[in-house]
């Protein structure tokens, strides 16, 4: 009896690439925005977006380097989450400081990031 030919396994997905891509540029961002807190601020303010700009940059690395290992629907969820809590988080804290307002969209992000990583961790004991 032969064996079926071995599947071949399709390219990543348009919502993958963009989710990889998205990775690679909010690591880009964390630099500067780590730059700007190291010369353009101090106090607490450096000090919150230094939190912002570690967040984003530990998140920007781990979409670039998980997007193409997603293969399952909740997988490619789970990375999106990642973006957008990442977004909400850093990006929210980043706002509040230039404005001079309060990060109210930062808890969210934060919220958004746990329920992401674990969905990550759901999908990866599927297989």
């Amino acid at each position: 009896m032969q064996e079926p030919a071995p599947r071949s396994v399709a390219g990543p997905t348009t919502a993958v690439r963009w989710l990889g891509f998205a990775g690679g540029a909010l690591s880009a961002a964390s630099v500067a925005l780590s730059a700007y807190a190291s010369h353009g601020t101090s106090g607490a303010g450096q000090a919150a977006l230094y939190v912002a700009a570690a967040v984003a940059f530990g998140h920007g690395i781990a979409l670039a380097a998980l997007a193409r290992l997603a293969r399952h629907r909740l997988a490619v969820a789970s990375l999106s989450g990642l973006l957008l809590g990442t977004l909400l988080f850093s990006g929210g804290i980043a706002v509040a400081h230039l404005a001079d307002v309060t990060a109210r969209v930062a808890p969210f992000g934060g919220t958004l990031l746990i329920a992401a990583w674990l969905a990550w961790a759901a999908d990866a004991l599927r297989g």
